[in-house]
């Protein structure tokens, strides 16, 4: 007797501790990365990331699964009903497909799924949005606020919508917004602490240090780095904007000159990506700032995700670790 379907999981199902090895699933989910490979001893194979809002998980398909060449001949960004078991590989999710089939464009247009499948921040985007403004608005200096203001006018929308990135930390739409407001928040309370820091240069370059990222990434179900991101990357786009910006709202040369090296430098090290390494008391504190936001997003995104009564999360690749997810009892 053929089994009866299984209903929709979601990756947080899917990786629900209770959940046994070998149990079949179905679940519609979008291809994030694929990567072509070829075994020891010959035979193609790919890896795939599958994800929707609640996490994503990346399995190995063999050329004799009947998900094989399905897969294989989908862009990133396509939408799959998958069905399969559950499976672990190193201790990680990765399950077995046995089947995959494509998911018309024409059964994507309804808000409800494209939610089910797009992670997106957990604050209101439009209340970030406010709040950003607001920040904007406390740099008193006004040839400053308009270089601000400019360069977020040449972002436009993809400044509200872009993820910070496509994998370590706010990976998902609105990301961009809610890690700028938050190390905005994060500065507003710790400029008083060190009166050596320009508070108003520092928080524009917060405001901006990531605003490359609009031009870096491009996608709507699934992020890429897009030609000009892999080119230039959004250390040197978000100096090009920062840049233009400055000299339409004629910032002085040396402010200018400042406002430039924390974009270029607010990486932290040349092998993560900085063109330079922060060499003002503005660039170091917003570089450390960025570094903090970026592992508490982790954390905040880990705690979110974790399936409930887990007490570890697998390894986080920006933390090196796994994370403790149980909360103290109150």
């Amino acid at each position: 007797m053929p089994e009866s379907p299984s209903p929709l999981l979601s990756v947080r199902d899917l990786k629900a501790a209770d959940l046994p090895a070998g149990r079949p699933f179905s679940s519609i989910l979008v291809l994030r990365k694929l990567a072509a490979k070829t075994a020891s001893n010959g035979n193609p194979y790919l890896n795939a990331e599958l994800g929707d809002r609640t996490g994503s998980f990346n399995c190995t398909v063999f050329s004799d699964s009947p998900a094989f060449d399905v897969v294989r001949a989908a862009e990133e960004g396509a939408v799959f009903r998958v069905e399969g078991r559950v499976d672990t590989y190193q201790g990680r999710l990765s399950p077995k497909l046995t089947r995959a089939a494509l998911v018309p464009p024409d059964e994507l247009t309804s808000a409800e799924v494209v939610a089910n499948l797009v992670e997106t921040a957990p604050e209101d985007a439009d209340s970030l949005w406010r709040e950003l403004n607001l920040f904007v608005d406390s740099i008193e200096r006004a040839d400053l606020r308009a270089t601000v203001r400019h360069a977020l006018e040449e972002t436009g929308e993809a400044f509200r919508t872009a993820p910070a990135a496509t994998l370590m930390h706010h990976a998902y739409r609105h990301g961009l917004l809610e890690h700028t407001v938050h190390m905005a928040r994060a500065a507003r309370a710790l400029l008083p602490l060190y009166p050596e820091v320009d508070p108003e240069l520092a928080m524009a370059g917060i405001l901006l240090h990531d605003a490359g990222k609009t031009v870096e990434y491009e996608g709507a179900l699934a992020t890429k780095r897009g030609r000009r991101g892999i080119l230039q990357g959004h250390v040197v786009l978000g100096y090009q904007i920062v840049r233009r910006a400055a000299i339409r709202a004629k910032l002085d040369t040396d402010r200018t000159e400042r406002l430039e090296h924390i974009i270029l430098s607010h990486q932290g090290k040349l092998e993560w990506g900085a063109a330079a390494l922060a060499a003002t008391p503005e660039a170091v504190f917003v570089s450390k700032v960025d570094e903090l936001d970026a592992k508490m997003g982790m954390v905040q995104r880990a705690l979110r995700n974790a399936p409930p009564g887990d007490e570890f999360t697998e390894k986080i690749l920006g933390l090196d670790a796994p994370l403790l997810v149980r909360r103290l009892p109150a």
